[in-house]
């Protein structure tokens, strides 16, 4: 190995995380309860859980996210 090509993988983005801790932004506001949060540094996604805890965004979580938009969506335009 080369010292750039060990550079690169020490410096990689989910080790810096893993160092520093991820800096997490508001990526998506779903309800006034639920959002969608990202990672600035490696693009981990998280959502909040049934308990309001931070979790992973999963496949299954991103479906349900997209589903509780529409609801919503035709909730406000019936009031």
């Amino acid at each position: 190995m080369t010292k750039v090509e060990i550079k690169d993988i020490f410096l990689s983005k989910k080790m810096i995380c893993k160092i520093i801790g991820h800096k997490i932004i508001l990526s998506r506001r779903i309800t006034n309860h639920i959002n969608e949060y990202k990672c600035s540094i490696c693009d981990l996604e998280l959502t909040n859980d049934d308990e309001g805890n931070r979790t992973n965004l999963t496949p299954e979580l991103k479906e349900i996210n997209e589903t509780l938009i529409q609801f919503y969506k035709k909730r406000l335009h019936k009031a």
